[in-house]
């Protein structure tokens, strides 16, 4: 069998224009191709309508005077990548069957969308190395494109890369993303891990313990566990245990039974009973007192709960999902904790990075709330919808978000409250940020020591105010920055920046 040479694209609206002889057209990119080379066949793949691709095709056999053959693909659209890529490799296997595996396969890559383009490079350089990439233009004709890998990393069009994060996910036998999990707005590689962690702990029963601080969205983490567990349609109660009166913690977890205690009136279900079948979120779980964590214990270990004023057990099947934004292994250093409670919760840790460590995040939560501000404010009277700056977002950048996602929502509604343009501007972020931590010298220097007291929190708290206050009148200029707080180069200013968590 002699070898073959063939010609393999997607048809393009500029090869219609072509066929049509409309003026500017020229004869198309594919008519330009089999002009200037020789194939020995023309493999076209269409999502146009058939009448369309039936016309183009006998157009461009009589004018290359060469065999045609077509492929109708119907595309959900012109730009979903998994469809195309399942076509191209349907296509180019069938060329492979008919003329053996030794065809000499050209792809060309003008004419389509780019994401079609994308999919002929991506196969070029895995399952059809051999394969060569042409181009074509009016101008400069018909050309062999090379493509080093480094650079088809970076022509792929950022539309492809959630697809491509999904066959990464899969490589790594890890779970694809699920709807459960949309409402983490996110794109970090960090939050994609944590992310990746609680899809695959989800499927199960076993306890998860959710470490992080305040704002970082434990919550919506439990929530999107519970979500995407078997045990998704029964109930999913959340328990603030800080929350509860140490006299009242026992009762309200565990039921009471009538005349158990002075207003007990009648018998009570607990919140383990309220969440049987289902999952309870007991957040902040560090607060719990150490006899009622003895009692919590128990009731893991048993699976089942004893109602105060009775010794009679109830079976209950609930799984425990606990959030705390403390050590616990700090807690458990200092006589708070119950290392055996500790260790019964924490079969699966999860922990959520702060917002200073979510690169690339930020940028992408803010537009993110601004958009949502503006869908939930839509009907209150003359509200405007609004747009951010880039001086605020600038601004936003500078910030070290101590209370992370919460905080900048928070920040974000009040800005568009208090903004009466249609732009959230940079005085808009400055009014509505609130300062957590004082700028008080005198109260910092008057601190009463022992207890909680840490010398170490302490100068974290200056060099974090005083920096961010320098940064915050340089206009972000490191290096003027430095000047301003006594530092010997913009070199040194970033060293401190990394030590105390400064962006």
């Amino acid at each position: 069998m002699d070898m073959k040479n063939v010609l393999t694209c997607w048809i393009g609206s500029a090869d219609l224009n072509a066929c049509k002889g409309n003026e500017g057209a020229g004869s198309g990119p594919v008519g330009q191709a089999v002009a200037s080379r020789t194939y020995d066949e023309v493999c076209l793949i269409s999502d146009w309508k058939p009448e369309k691709t039936n016309a183009y095709k006998k157009w461009i056999e009589t004018a290359g005077n060469i065999p045609v053959r077509l492929y109708p693909k119907k595309l959900s659209g012109p730009t979903v990548f998994s469809e195309i890529y399942e076509s191209v490799v349907k296509v180019v296997t069938d060329i492979l069957d008919r003329h053996g595996k030794d065809t000499d396969l050209t792809f060309h890559i003008s004419p389509g969308t780019s994401q079609m383009a994308a999919v002929w490079i991506i196969l070029s350089k895995t399952l059809f190395p051999n394969a060569e990439l042409i181009e074509s233009s009016i101008e400069q004709g018909v050309n062999t494109v090379s493509f080093p890998f480094e650079l088809s990393a970076e022509f792929i069009p950022n539309l492809l890369r959630p697809a491509d994060r999904r066959l990464e996910l899969l490589s790594r036998g890890l779970p694809p993303e699920s709807p459960e999990f949309s409402q983490i707005i996110h794109k970090s590689p960090i939050m994609q891990r944590v992310i990746a962690k609680a899809q695959h702990v989800a499927v199960r029963s076993v306890p998860v313990l959710i470490e992080g601080e305040s704002g970082t969205g434990k919550e919506l983490f439990a929530r999107a566990i519970h979500n995407a567990s078997p045990r998704k349609d029964k109930p999913f109660i959340t328990v603030n245990c800080g929350a509860i009166p140490a006299d009242l913690v026992e009762s309200q977890l565990f039921g009471h039974v009538k005349g158990a205690f002075t207003g007990a009136e009648k018998a009570q279900k607990g919140y383990f009973e309220e969440a049987d079948k289902g999952s309870l979120f007991l957040d902040e779980i560090g607060e719990l007192p150490l006899l009622s964590q003895v009692k919590l214990l128990r009731t893991l270990q048993e699976g089942e709960v004893v109602r105060v004023g009775t010794a009679t057990p109830v079976k209950i099947d609930v799984r425990i999902i606990a959030a705390t934004n403390r050590s616990l292994i700090d807690e458990i250093h200092e006589g708070r904790f119950r290392s055996d409670l500790f260790y019964r919760l924490a079969v699966a840790i999860l922990k959520i990075p702060p917002l200073r460590e979510r690169s690339g995040d930020l940028s992408f939560l803010v537009d993110h709330f601004v958009a949502q501000v503006n869908t939930d404010s839509k009907n209150e009277p003359g509200y405007k919808d609004k747009k951010i700056s880039p001086d605020a977002k600038n601004l936003m950048f500078q910030h070290s978000w101590p209370g992370n996602v919460r905080e900048l929502l928070n920040t974000i509604q009040r800005a568009a409250i208090w903004s009466f343009d249609s732009t959230i501007n940079r005085e808009d972020i400055e009014d509505a940020l609130i300062p957590l931590g004082t700028s008080n010298p005198s109260d910092i220097l008057n601190r009463p020591v022992g207890g909680d007291f840490k010398i170490e929190d302490m100068m974290e708290v200056v060099a974090k105010h005083y920096i961010e206050k320098a940064l915050k009148e340089a206009n972000g200029k490191k290096g003027k920055a430095a000047e301003l707080v006594g530092l010997s180069s913009y070199q040194t200013l970033g060293n401190w920046m990394k030590k105390y968590n400064i962006n």
